[in-house]
């Protein structure tokens, strides 16, 4: 979108600059004998000089595109505002920065030739062909496009795949297609970037230099803020083939496109996991607990060939997954109760709860979340809406959780890395722009009374900021979707979103639940979809939400597909070929378990469970709905807080105050000698000493000791003089502070 041009700041340099203009084309015109044949072509500002400048770094966000620009010079992000740095350079300060007169002596050119003193030093000699082109504008009279200029509508990276051998180098070609049907190849004129430098590097000119890490590399390419990839490969130096993988099982779908990928990469997968890994990973992910002392032994012995399959259907109607899901949606949709009100925060979360527990469809899910309408002390949903009550901010909510697409950006310019503009923005946010409430708004921190919300056809609708137009509403890369009288257009914009063919919603959706299960999504970050952030596997992915769509946006179906397969059942010790990969998926991710689930398998071990405000006796932190509900152990493992603006993070990293805490706490001492704790049943059991080391291990790491753990088990147990109960305390306190308890595997 581009502004219609202002009048110039003073009539008498708006006279100036367009009687300079015309003495610079008389000049032209005129001079030597055939000058009108042989006068060179107009250079365009959007396509040739806009270029240029964001090729030399003037308007990124370190120089000129700062906030507050630089000595008063100030230019749009990556150029996304042609219009405004028009102006800044022909009008602003009085035409201060060009000098048709003398086109040579313009300040745009000395000072980025670095002839008169320059904050960002030299950014382009003499000699070069921007200073030509630049000039040669300058010489035509700095005009702006006229209508009819080409505009860029797309470019292309050739080649899109590229094989280099350690040390190699390559070239590639960037062409850009143009609203006329032409093509030109912009190479010279387009940033690059490399996401990861170590394995390949790029040249200004987009030169590719491999070093001697082997792998797969995304060099992105943006030319005028129009993004395209090249993925660039160091080959292992053994090749593989199909054969070797014959030994690995292909449980599935999305196993056989794994295998393919790692095929490609040279990268053999990590063994199966043990039984014992396997059902505790598998319960921890799927519903946030460990396996009973009874389930795990049971699961061992069992010598069934289809045992994980049927272990996986009985833990997916396990109670607890409603409160472990609830937990993590709640973590990316849950208002900040101090500014809503506690009551529409408890309400969506009761919401959520029973959603899951009833396997309420995705799609269903986000429909009822999103177009909620009435009191917001009786439904729940309405929490979403009185937090995101500006249309604006609702805008890059739903982009981002229900999407995957990171907009914010576009709120105020256009995105520097993709393809969403303001306009973009906008037309989304208008979705939300006839919605009307009455009652007490947002006053914090208390917010106690209840709001009524619904659908206004007379509302005022979403203004652009800019232009101050008012927006259509229309989706990323969907269809306009006008304002129609008595349809709610939030409807119209889940209509648009649940539709089978839509490109984001299915996979933003099975990206953030691999994700949640592999330790990584397909794209990462999991919301951040993007053409400058590919994903791993696209065939992987496509063919997850292709899937995911067909068994009707079955949750428990996406889960259950996840977990059948060898690469989620894979081990986390790598092998020679897959030491270094963490996106390929050829082994196990360890992940630190989330804060409440942590909590809760610290009190499945102990028998032994801490006091909640507002909730009863014994329940379980995943039942926890508010992060004001204190606990100490949370905060330190990363629960997050909901006064912050989500989607809230979590920080999965150990840290020293995590180990500390585990070492010392007051709490968990309490649990370990508390006279009614599963501890003190153990010490007090008239089994004999290596049963109840067995069953201490089940319950902590769903698996039998082994036999260096066992003597040495053993050994403090039956030390002279030593008391059992302290013993049993010592022991389950050790299991506790290891890495195989705080982590999946």
């Amino acid at each position: 979108m581009f502004r219609s041009s202002p009048e110039p700041q003073l009539a008498r340099t708006g006279f100036l600059a367009s009687s300079l203009r015309a003495l610079a084309g008389l000049a032209c015109a005129t001079s030597g004998l055939g000058a009108a044949e042989t006068a060179p072509p107009t250079v365009s500002f959007l396509n040739e000089i806009m270029p240029l400048l964001t090729k030399a770094g003037c308007n990124a966000g370190a120089c000129h595109a700062k906030p507050e620009g630089q000595n008063n010079f100030k230019l749009s992000v990556f150029g996304y505002d042609p219009q405004l740095d028009f102006n800044e350079i022909v009008y602003d300060a009085r035409g201060r920065r060009v000098f048709f007169a003398a086109p040579e002596e313009s300040l745009l050119l000395l000072k980025a030739t670095g002839k008169v003193p320059h904050e960002g030093g030299s950014r382009f000699n003499e000699d070069s062909e921007t200073y030509k082109k630049v000039l040669a504008w300058l010489q035509q009279g700095a005009p702006f496009d006229s209508p009819e200029t080409p505009r860029l509508t797309g470019i292309a990276v050739s080649p899109k795949q590229l094989l280099l051998e350690p040390g190699g180098s390559a070239t590639v070609k960037v062409t850009a297609s143009f609203s006329d049907g032409s093509n030109r190849d912009v190479s010279a004129l387009t940033v690059y970037t490399s996401n990861d430098k170590e394995l390949v590097a790029v040249s200004e000119l987009g030169v590719l230099k491999a070093g001697n890490t082997r792998g797969e590399a995304v060099v992105v390419a943006n030319y005028m803020g129009v993004v395209d990839v090249v993925r660039p490969v160091i080959p292992p130096a053994k090749r593989l083939s199909t054969s070797d993988f014959k030994d690995f099982p292909v449980q599935t779908e999305p196993d056989r496109l794994v295998y393919k990928r790692l095929e490609a990469l040279g990268l053999l997968p990590s063994a199966l996991c043990s039984d014992a890994e396997f059902i505790r990973r598998s319960a921890l992910d799927a519903v946030g607990r460990l396996p009973t002392v009874e389930e795990a032994a049971a699961f061992l012995a069992d010598t069934t060939p289809n045992k994980r399959s049927k272990w996986i259907a009985k833990i997916l109607a396990d109670p607890n997954y409603a409160d472990h899901w609830a937990v993590k949606w709640g973590d990316l949709v849950r208002p900040n109760p101090s500014r809503v009100g506690v009551k529409p925060v408890y309400l969506l979360d009761l919401w959520l709860r029973d959603a899951f527990r009833r396997n309420l469809p995705y799609d269903a899910l986000v429909r009822e979340l999103l177009t909620a309408q009435g009191n917001t002390h009786q439904s729940g949903p309405l929490a979403i809406t009185r937090d995101k009550r500006d249309p604006v901010d609702a805008s890059g909510f739903v982009s981002q959780i229900f999407l995957g697409v990171r907009m914010e950006c576009a709120k105020c310019h256009h995105h520097p890395s993709e393809k969403w503009t303001q306009e973009d923005y906008y037309q989304l946010a208008a979705f939300f722009g006839k919605m009307r409430a009455r009652g007490q708004g947002i006053s914090a921190p208390i917010s106690g009374e209840a709001e009524m919300w619904w659908y206004d056809p007379a509302g005022k609708g979403v203004m652009h900021p800019i232009t101050e137009a008012l927006m259509t509403p229309k989706a990323p890369d969907g269809p306009e979707l006008p304002y129609t009288a008595g349809v709610d257009p939030r409807r119209q914009l889940v209509d648009w979103m649940v539709r089978p063919e839509n490109p984001f919603f299915a996979r933003a959706l099975v990206n953030r639940v691999w994700g949640e299960f592999l330790g990584k999504g397909i794209v990462e970050p999991v919301d951040d979809f993007r053409s400058s952030n590919p994903p791993s596997n696209p065939e992987l992915l496509d063919w997850l939400a292709a899937d995911f769509t067909a068994h009707g946006y079955d949750l428990k179906h996406l889960m259950r597909t996840i977990m059948e397969t060898a690469t989620y059942q894979r081990s986390s010790l790598p092998n020679a070929t897959n030491l270094a990969d963490q996106r390929n998926f050829a082994h196990a991710l360890r992940r630190r378990l989330p804060a409440e689930v942590l909590l809760d398998a610290v009190g499945d071990l102990t028998g032994s469970r801490d006091p909640f405000g507002g909730l009863p006796p014994n329940s379980r932190a995943v039942q926890t709905w508010n992060h004001k509900l204190g606990s100490d152990f949370m905060d330190a493992f990363g629960r997050p807080n909901a006064s912050l603006e989500c989607p809230c993070e979590r920080e999965r990293k150990p840290t020293v105050v995590q180990s500390l805490h585990l070492m010392n706490s007051p709490a968990l001492q309490t649990k370990l000698t508390s006279p009614k704790s599963r501890v003190a049943s153990w010490a007090g059991s008239k089994a004999a000493p290596a049963e109840v080391v067995r069953d201490i291990y089940l319950a902590a790491y769903a698996r039998p000791p082994e036999a260096a753990e066992q003597e040495a088990a053993l050994a403090h147990l039956g030390r002279e003089g030593a008391s059992k109960t302290e013993a049993v305390q010592d022991l389950v306190w050790a299991l506790v502070n290891t890495a195989e308890f705080v982590f999946n595997h």
